[in-house]
C-alpha cells in the first residue's frame, strides 16, 4: 500500500464550533479527497470527502482564519496559533481555502 503525501497540512490550529472552542492546538489534514478536522492528540473532530466540504473567509475573521462546514457543523479555523509570526497563519489561511477550493475549478 502506498502512502500518499498530504495535499495540506496545518499544526497548532485553534479549532472552535460555535460557541466553544474544540481545541487550541488542532491539526487540519486533507489527504486522498478527505479533510480531517483533529485534536493535538489525533483524534478525530469531523472528517468529510473535500467534494462536500465548504470552505470561505468570512468579513468577521481574522486574515489567520477560516470557516468550514463539514457534514452539517460549522467550524472556526484560527491558523499559526504556534508560531509567533501572524504573517504564517495569513499564509496557511490562504493555503488551506486554496486546497479546498482548487479541485472545484
Amino acid at each position: 500500500m502506498e502512502m500518499t503525501e498530504p495535499e495540506f497540512r496545518a499544526t497548532g490550529v485553534r479549532i472552535e464550533r460555535w460557541p466553544r472552542s474544540l481545541t487550541r492546538a488542532g491539526q487540519v489534514l486533507i489527504k486522498d479527497g478527505r479533510l480531517a478536522l483533529l485534536t493535538s492528540y489525533g483524534r478525530v473532530i469531523d472528517s468529510a470527502p473535500l467534494r462536500a466540504v465548504r470552505a470561505g473567509k468570512p468579513w468577521f475573521a481574522g486574515d489567520d482564519s477560516t470557516v468550514a462546514t463539514l457534514n452539517g457543523h460549522r467550524y472556526r479555523l484560527t491558523m499559526g496559533q504556534r508560531s509567533s509570526r501572524i504573517r504564517d497563519g495569513r499564509a496557511l489561511a490562504g493555503h488551506f481555502l486554496e486546497a479546498v477550493q482548487g479541485p472545484r475549478h
